[in-house]
């Protein structure tokens, strides 16, 4: 047999990987389900949630500001030239707040500083996993799920809506500027046709986006770094599924959500 057909015949067959998968997709939903339960019991780690979020938020905010900066003016120059076409190009600022309160404020946001987080909580855990620190504190008794955990999810959950908040305003501020500078469209104009434009559903339907995204890339991020095997080799791997897995269900559920708050 041949070099190439012996180490073809001695991978995971597609039936093997998918099993991998649908067993690593029930862990974590067990997991989540234990998160919850512990997080609705006292006592509550206050201190902890303050930390993670600090860490995890405030240190975040500069690379999801610079993301929402670059996002507004490129959208605002990209539909400002081709609404320009049509002679319309003072209503850029009403495409503009809908495009970033809706899907490229939450999405990006998402993307970016998710990438970041998650992998930081993979990281952390994962080398706490294969150094036995998480083990050590399973054997003095205490629940490792509601120590390392709980914090980091819910950190997550109120840092990406915040996170998604602030990028509304800078990147509305940035589009603003541009379409001011490039098209002659005054800051009032640019203001008031975003404002007759938007809807209060609008901007809370970015902040729902934020929450869930935040929760999926603290679930995930915990999950992984949990569930390391092989050593420091295995952290890295970890850190890397993290990133692409949070990605994509990223992508996915901001589909699901956008169905879902359509019409409010």
């Amino acid at each position: 047999m041949m070099p190439e057909a012996k180490l073809f015949a001695g991978g995971p067959s597609i039936k093997d990987r998918l099993k991998e998968r649908m067993e690593s997709l029930g862990a974590l939903s067990v997991m989540t389900g234990q998160v919850f339960s512990r997080a609705v019991r006292p006592p509550y780690d206050w201190a902890g949630l303050i930390f993670h979020t600090e860490s995890l938020g405030v240190r975040s905010l500069p690379i999801a500001l610079l993301t929402a900066t670059f996002a507004g003016l490129v959208i605002s120059l990209q539909f400002g030239y081709f609404l320009a076409r049509f002679g319309v190009q003072y209503t850029v600022g009403r495409v503009v707040i809908l495009t970033l309160f809706r899907e490229l404020a939450p999405v990006l946001t998402a993307l970016t500083v998710g990438a970041r987080i998650g992998s930081g909580i993979a990281a952390e855990l994962g080398s706490m996993t294969v150094t036995e620190q998480v083990d050590a504190i399973r054997a003095l008794g205490a629940d490792p799920l509601r120590k390392l955990v709980v914090p980091r999810v819910f950190a997550c959950l109120i840092v990406l809506p915040v996170l998604t908040v602030f990028s509304d305003v800078v990147g509305l501020v940035a589009g603003a500027l541009v379409v001011k500078s490039q098209y002659g469209i005054s800051l009032d104009q640019f203001s008031q046709g975003a404002l007759d434009a938007v809807l209060m559903g609008d901007f809370v339907s970015g902040v729902i986006k934020g929450a869930v995204f935040g929760l999926i890339i603290g679930l995930v991020g915990c999950f992984k770094g949990l569930a390391v095997e092989g050593g420091t080799e295995g952290v890295g791997r970890a850190t890397t599924q993290t990133v692409a897995i949070t990605s994509v269900t990223v992508c996915l559920a901001d589909f699901f959500i956008t169905k879902i708050t359509l019409y409010f």
